[in-house]
């Protein structure tokens, strides 16, 4: 005889927001990495496409025979669909904006509220008329198979096996995409604007210098800031993680007058005898600190 089992989720909507303060919690601890990160995708692929759908369904909805299965799984991610981008559509015109935090703030507000009114109104109903997701397997019994569906039912769980473990390969495989360094310089306000021109002799000139990896793989750079050729400086080494950002201010100053003098920021990775990115721009070095430095002598003389 054919083996049942009725699996029935009584707690769904604690399953809902339980997972919902997972996802927030592996988004607020910054972790991204690993297992971590792979919870995140799944976690956070249910959160904007199933969980408010669900939940607002079962709100409307609580008596067990006012959708059946079907029709609440498909209205679950259609709700779901037009919920969240209005929600998101309502959070632009807040001073917060349509960023991960505040979206992450909304949905779960919403997803409680929702579940909430789905208690009470769950609750108010009699035991038998609630609506709780149920499922039933049916698992034949292989003495009664004969020999043809045995084998045809070993090859189908194989296949769903193998299906199962070339959708694990894609999603835990990263996509190797192009490999370069983002390098690039900004204003000390940290905005591609405000760049120093004029320098009076010894004046130090600051920037903001960037470099991103994107190398798939850790790398070690050095920088050097050339000033014609008045003025060198080398920073590093620099180690970088895939994915990670280095910004710092850098300094640099001449004490020859020089117009135009052009300053050059070259990167290097380790082992290059030639620079991997490089960028500039000109400044000018005025006689101003000189001049002055000859009136205070004449003071003395």
């Amino acid at each position: 005889m054919p083996l049942r089992k009725n699996l029935s989720l009584r707690y769904d909507l604690l399953y809902v927001l339980g997972l919902s303060a997972l996802l927030a919690l592996t988004i607020i601890s910054g972790q991204a990495t690993g297992w971590w990160h792979y919870l995140r995708v799944i976690l956070g692929i249910l959160f904007i496409l199933f969980f408010p759908g669900y939940v607002l369904i079962v709100a409307l909805f609580p008596k067990k025979d006012d959708l059946d299965g079907i029709e609440r799984a498909a209205l679950s991610f259609g709700l779901s669909i037009a919920v969240v981008p209005l929600l998101g559509l309502a959070l632009n015109y807040t001073p917060w904006g349509i960023r991960l935090l505040p979206i992450l703030v909304i949905l779960i507000l919403f997803t409680g509220l929702m579940s909430g009114l789905a208690f009470y109104r769950r609750g108010k109903l009699p035991p038998a008329e609630r609506f709780v997701p149920a499922f039933e397997l049916n698992l034949p019994n292989l003495k009664e198979l004969s020999l043809l569906d045995k084998v045809l039912s070993i090859l189908l769980v194989l296949a769903i096996f193998f299906a199962l473990g070339s959708i694990f390969y894609v999603v835990t495989t990263p996509k190797v995409g192009e490999k370069f360094t983002e390098f690039y310089i900004l204003g000390k306000d940290g905005k591609a604007e405000g760049y120093p021109q004029n320098l009076s002799f010894g004046e130090k000139g600051e920037v903001i210098v960037g470099v991103v990896n994107h190398e798939y793989r850790p790398v070690k750079y050095y920088l050097i800031v050339k000033m014609g050729d008045f003025y060198k400086s080398r920073t590093g080494p620099i180690q970088l993680e895939y994915g990670e950002k280095w910004e710092k201010p850098v300094n640099f100053s001449a004490y020859q007058w020089h117009k135009n003098l052009k300053v050059e920021f070259l990167l290097f990775r380790q082992g290059d005898k030639k620079p991997y990115r490089s960028t500039h721009l000109w400044v000018n070095v005025t006689k101003q600190m000189v001049s002055g430095l000859k009136t205070l002598l004449n003071c003395f003389t």
